[in-house]
């Protein structure tokens, strides 16, 4: 009841405030689910697909990358796709791919950027039009109701600029933390594009001198 007391009091600002709080939570808990399935543990993901690219069993390798979503399991499946290029190749198609799943791992975070910067400016304006219908108030014929309409121009001018505080104060930690997860998903996705380079040239090294043992043989 007090909240929407408060709501209430605050003013015309409070409306579009609240709908910047609604974007901000449904924001953060969409982005948060997606980015935490996009960063979930790796490495034993990675050690099954080398086990299976060892065995010669690379079609396999694929369709273990595909039962996996998430930006590296497809990155992992592009340089095995490519797998008989050269490694320059390889890393090309790779950083291909990285170039279109890194915006889907930024997606709406500038919404919640820009909620961190609006919410307060709007909490201001409401305070500025708060104050300007207290003036407006002091400013009036009737002496009488100067106290009460003075008192709730204040009250506007109080709620609102509290209400964007608070709005971009709760915002902004969120928006740290998974901007903060893109980046360590965008350098694993580094570091498992090489360990797959490294993979892959080991097993080329290890096909050349048993196709030169066949030659000699045949």
């Amino acid at each position: 009841m007090i909240i929407i007391e408060l709501f209430f009091k605050g003013g015309w600002i409070m409306y579009p405030l609240l709908a910047l709080a609604l974007t901000a939570i449904f924001v953060m808990i969409e982005r948060f689910f997606a980015i935490r399935k996009a960063s979930s543990d790796n490495e034993e993901f990675v050690n099954q697909v080398r086990s299976l690219l060892e065995a010669g069993r690379s079609e396999e390798a694929l369709k273990l990358c595909d039962q996996n979503s998430g930006p590296i399991p497809q990155l992992i499946a592009s340089g095995i796709r490519n797998r008989h290029l050269d490694n320059p190749s390889i890393e090309r198609a790779m950083e291909e791919l990285a170039l279109r799943e890194t915006p889907l791992l930024h997606k709406r975070l500038g919404v919640l950027d820009t909620v961190i910067t609006m919410a307060p400016l709007m909490g201001l304006l409401g305070t500025i039009t708060g104050m300007i219908s207290s003036f407006n108030v002091v400013a009036g014929p009737d002496a009488a109701s100067k106290t009460g309409a003075l008192t709730g121009g204040v009250a506007e001018a109080l709620i609102a600029t509290a209400t964007g505080l608070t709005i971009a104060i709760v915002t902004l930690p969120v928006y740290n933390y998974l901007t903060e997860k893109v980046k360590e998903i965008i350098s694993e996705m580094e570091v498992r594009a090489t360990q797959l380079l490294n993979i892959l040239a080991n097993l080329r090294s290890k096909e050349v001198p048993e196709a030169a043992s066949e030659v000699a043989t045949n």
